[in-house]
């Protein structure tokens, strides 16, 4: 795996632009707590480092990971926010349901962004067990919330 080749805690600030007037919209998926809870930590730690204003990071909490589409393009469709950082975590289990939520989430994500032209980051995990989950939510391979954060500060430099 390419997480277990690099933190996705530890980033480049090449290209990073001046967030402080920037409004993010994070919407996270309610399954899973104590991991998505973790990513969103995460997500707000980076964004106010990197200079964003508390007052401008909005977090709205939908079902689960299916919803986060719907969740994303209700904040997108949102003139005043600048960029939306969907957060999930799907453990694969026995069935294709993993494989259809994952697939459904990722092209869902991309609709939003193209639909809205804004920065809509994918901030799912996508982990065979829980233990990889923790692991990517402030564990071992450090946080995917810090990454998804970054991606969104960088494409908001790229879209300008």
């Amino acid at each position: 795996m390419a997480t277990a080749l690099k933190s996705l805690s530890e980033y480049s600030k090449k290209k990073n632009i001046d967030i402080s007037n920037k409004k993010f919209a994070i919407v996270v998926s309610e399954y899973n707590p104590k991991i998505t809870d973790s990513l969103h930590g995460a997500v707000v730690e980076t964004l106010l480092k990197e200079g964003a204003s508390e007052r401008n990071i909005y977090r709205e909490d939908v079902p689960g990971a299916f919803e986060l589409t719907f969740g994303a393009q209700l904040m997108a469709q949102i003139e005043e926010v600048d960029a939306v950082i969907c957060l999930g975590c799907v453990i694969q289990g026995e069935t294709k349901h993993f494989d259809f939520i994952c697939d459904a989430v990722a092209h869902g994500v991309t609709n939003v962004s193209l639909k809205y032209n804004k920065p809509v980051v994918f901030g799912l995990l996508t982990p065979n067990t829980e233990q990889q989950a923790f692991d990517r939510a402030g564990g071992k391979h450090g946080n995917k919330g810090v990454e998804a954060a970054v991606a969104a500060i960088k494409m908001l430099g790229f879209n300008q």
